[in-house]
């Protein structure tokens, strides 16, 4: 089996995962369905891959992607302006990953699964966390 193709985002203005999780429990970041669902102008040129290989969106919060969210779907969505944008449509958990230092770019890129982060193992996500740039450091040399 192939790893999944996936996005990575940068989550702005989000301090930790607890922000990215309260923003997603906010209605106004959520579709009629109740899903949390981020809107993008571009549309992903390979939806079938992220969608049948089971893509998330891997989040980048203070320079370090720290977490993941399995895409569901894509939706189209028709602003105001008449412009049509992609809702990315999650699952509403926040699946914690080991860290890795990301620099920062606009929109968004794809992931290759292979060079995604892993998930934490489950006994380890409710640890306290170190600091997102001590974490990403010390799995850049293997520590972690």
């Amino acid at each position: 089996m192939t790893a999944p193709l996936n996005i990575i985002k940068l989550s702005v203005g989000t301090q930790s995962v607890e922000d990215l999780a309260a923003w997603h429990a906010n209605p106004r970041a959520k579709g009629a369905d109740g899903h949390p669902r981020h809107v993008t102008r571009m549309w992903p040129r390979r939806e079938d891959e992220l969608l049948s290989g089971g893509g998330s969106v891997f989040w980048v919060i203070q320079g370090v992607i720290q977490c993941r969210q399995k895409i569901i779907r894509l939706d189209e969505v028709i602003g105001s302006d008449g412009i049509r944008r992609c809702a990315i449509v999650l699952e509403p958990e926040l699946i914690r990953t080991s860290a890795a230092l990301k620099r920062p770019f606009q929109g968004w890129r794809y992931l290759k699964g292979a060079d995604a982060p892993l998930d934490l193992a489950k006994g380890r996500e409710a640890e306290d966390a170190l600091p997102p740039g001590l974490s990403a450091a010390l799995s850049d040399i293997g520590v972690l």
